[in-house]
């Protein structure tokens, strides 16, 4: 959901030199000078300035309301990577965005040293609501002004209606679900002329793959998850326990490494110490405006600390970092953290269509939850219950839209699947891909040393060898026993030391 639902942290933007394209034709149109047809969908050869490489872009119509078949068009922007070989395989990895609300053309620059792309092209298809496809962006989300609102989620009520009005202008919230989405995809790869396809999707990537294999199984290949984010997993139900769960693994982890151990002390301590003076009286301080424009203050409350070392956890290298942050905030240094939870949470926000977030997890997840589960799930994590009760919130301002019957079982498929976790995912950890894979057939389950994501070597020959032959069976993840953590980040003049 993140702020992060189920991001995918890597995206990259993307830099690309073409005008719109035209709307889909039929073949025999002639085109303009630059473009060609890709099955019946006209794309135009243009450059990704970031990675340098050569794409195809080009968007493609259609109903905003598939079912009724009428009234508002909406046009879905997409880009297909090239593979590394002259002579691709004909079924191409289709890369799905995380969020939700990220959009996956974002993410061109990635797919340059993806195995995915040795022998095969890399479609990615700004799903509806997304980039710019028909984009639902709330301006409380992407406020670049108001840098308090980077140190704490608001779901201020006001703010929802104004964005709600604003966006239904030009969309039906009620049409922007996972479901959906899939038939526009279906449809897409239909009209490129992709008979097969091998589904790639992290966090919310994940869910939506789940979706589309349920709903088009004949079109999927392989599917590749990474941070899985089941059926089960309604969002942000289990924000705050895989947070806690994941912070606890970094206790251990600072109690195991004698350096840490020595410099830091008690970091569980200190945490909850920290936890209670923010509770008691918020932190003023001075920070870096993110504008550039010299020093600003903000205040630091619970809640936006705790939010904060959340969102820092999602990624290794700054996870990596929260127990030195923690030990600076217990030693008053508020600023070094507020700084660092800014950034990270800046990042996220500004990867997602806040609207095209709601329209999904509202009718999807929220509508899902029993209010009187929350308590179980979320007592004794240093989130509680904030977070979940303030977008059941702003849920009951938003559209609903009509889900599929059956939507909230679990997703069952014959289709091979191979399936990554992270140790330290503090959103979708092992125990969501241990559940989804119990209803897959043709599945593997491999846990990795990691965060919310998943890379090196190991993974790479996986993914590998799952791409070449179409199948789990035989594949060796014996590699995963040699991967390791980075070290945990101290001070220059404490690494490396022990007792």
């Amino acid at each position: 959901m993140h702020h992060g639902l189920f991001l995918a942290p890597f995206a990259c933007a993307v830099a690309l030199a073409f005008a719109p394209a035209p709307a889909p034709a039929l073949a025999t149109r002639p085109l303009p000078p630059g473009w060609e047809w890709r099955g019946s969908v006209p794309v135009q050869r243009v450059l990704d300035f970031e990675s340098g490489l050569e794409v195809l872009a080009g968007e493609y119509q259609v109903w905003e309301d598939r079912e009724a078949a009428d009234g508002r068009r909406i046009s879905l922007h997409f880009v297909i990577v090239p593979s590394a070989v002259g002579e691709p395989e004909p079924d191409p990895v289709v890369i799905l965005g995380g969020g939700p609300g990220q959009a996956a053309t974002t993410l061109v620059a990635s797919t340059a040293t993806m195995v995915a792309r040795e022998h095969r092209e890399i479609l990615l298809l700004d799903q509806r609501g997304t980039g710019r496809s028909n984009p639902l962006h709330c301006g409380f989300a992407r406020d670049a002004s108001d840098p308090q609102s980077l140190l704490e989620l608001s779901w201020d009520l006001e703010s929802i209606r104004a964005c709600r009005a604003e966006l239904e202008k030009h969309a039906d919230l009620s049409l922007y679900s996972t479901p959906i989405a899939a038939d526009d995809l279906d449809e897409l790869c239909a009209a490129l002329g992709y008979d097969k396809i091998n589904l790639r999707g992290g966090s919310y990537g994940s869910r939506a793959a789940l979706v589309f294999l349920r709903s088009h199984p004949e079109r999927v290949r392989t599917a590749t998850l990474i941070g899985v984010a089941p059926i089960a997993f309604t969002n942000p139900l289990f924000h705050a326990r895989g947070a806690q769960d994941t912070i606890d693994l970094l206790f251990a982890d600072c109690a195991a490494d004698p350096g840490c151990r020595k410099v830091l002390g008690d970091l569980r301590g200190q945490f909850e110490t920290v936890l209670a003076r923010l509770e008691k009286e918020p932190a003023r301080i001075e920070v870096d405006n993110p504008s550039g424009k010299g020093l600003v203050e903000v205040v630091l409350t619970r809640n936006g600390f705790a939010e904060g070392i959340r969102t820092l956890m999602y990624s290794l290298p700054t996870q990596r970092q929260v127990p030195w942050l923690i030990h600076r905030a217990f030693e008053y240094d508020y600023q070094t953290v507020a700084e660092a939870c800014m950034r990270s949470n800046g990042g996220i926000r500004r990867q997602l269509a806040w609207g095209m977030l709601l329209s999904v997890t509202c009718a999807e997840d929220v509508a899902r939850i029993d209010p009187d589960n929350i308590g179980s799930v979320t007592d004794g994590t240093f989130l509680g219950d904030v977070r979940v009760r303030g977008q059941m919130s702003a849920c009951a301002e938003w559209p609903l839209g009509r889900l599929p019957e059956g939507y909230g079982n679990d997703v069952v498929s014959d289709v091979p699947v191979l399936l990554f976790s992270g140790t330290h995912d503090p959103v979708t950890p092992p125990r969501w891909g241990a559940q989804a894979v119990e209803n897959l057939k043709h599945a593997l389950h491999v846990v990795v040393p990691a965060a919310h994501g998943v890379g090196g070597d190991c993974v790479d020959s996986l993914e590998r060898a799952f791409l070449a032959t179409g199948s789990v069976a035989g594949l060796d993840a014996s590699c995963v026993a040699t991967m390791r953590l980075p070290r945990l980040v101290l001070p220059h003049a404490a690494a490396g030391k022990g007792d």
